[in-house]
């Protein structure tokens, strides 16, 4: 197996660990044996537990980013780009909804540094949506468009969080209902 393969693999064991088990219940025993390597080769890749779940975090971060441009890069309304972009987060959240419930509920499990990776996930997609909202709400006031980015961005997350509880909300469900929610407030500003 090449390099960027195995560490592919072990990052994928990581993340399941570390949803399944929490952030300090995780070894990397554990993890090291689910992968077929021997522990010293966590070390070697990554240097530490804590390393381990800031690569995790960094990938998951970069996978975010990509999914929701590449969802929202064909869309031409701001409808569409809202319905695409939420749709991509909730799908992405699903795919990874154990380490999603691991960050967002239980952040004092984890390492110090996570909460900083965290916020910088979320400095990311805020860079994103903001853009969006000043090329389809171009008349919405600088403040505006930060103050609903912001909110965008906490609303998906406890909507999210909400989501865990009820299997009967489907992704698009969610989206739906963020899209719902964003045309309402942004509807003033918002140009065809």
């Amino acid at each position: 197996m090449s390099r960027p393969e195995r560490e592919r693999q072990m990052l994928d064991v990581a993340e399941e660990v570390f949803g399944e088990r929490g952030y300090r219940a995780a070894s990397m025993d554990e993890i090291a044996e689910r992968c077929g390597v021997s522990k010293p080769m966590l070390y070697e890749y990554f240097g530490s537990k804590d390393g381990l779940l800031e690569a995790c975090m960094a990938r998951s971060k970069a996978e975010l980013l990509e999914v929701t441009q590449r969802a929202m890069a064909g869309a031409t309304t701001a409808d569409d780009v809202l319905w695409r972009g939420m749709v991509a987060y909730f799908e992405f959240i699903d795919a990874h909804a154990r380490t999603f419930a691991l960050l967002v509920r239980q952040p004092l499990d984890t390492p110090p540094g996570t909460a900083e990776a965290v916020e910088d996930t979320r400095r990311q997609q805020s860079g994103l949506i903001a853009g969006v909202l000043r090329a389809f709400a171009p008349d919405a006031p600088e403040p505006t468009v930060l103050a609903y980015t912001e909110i965008i961005i906490g609303a998906c997350e406890r909507l999210a969080v909400w989501r865990t509880g009820r299997p009967d909300v489907s992704a698009r469900d969610a989206a739906r209902l963020m899209t719902d929610f964003c045309r309402e407030g942004l509807g003033p500003y918002m140009t065809d």
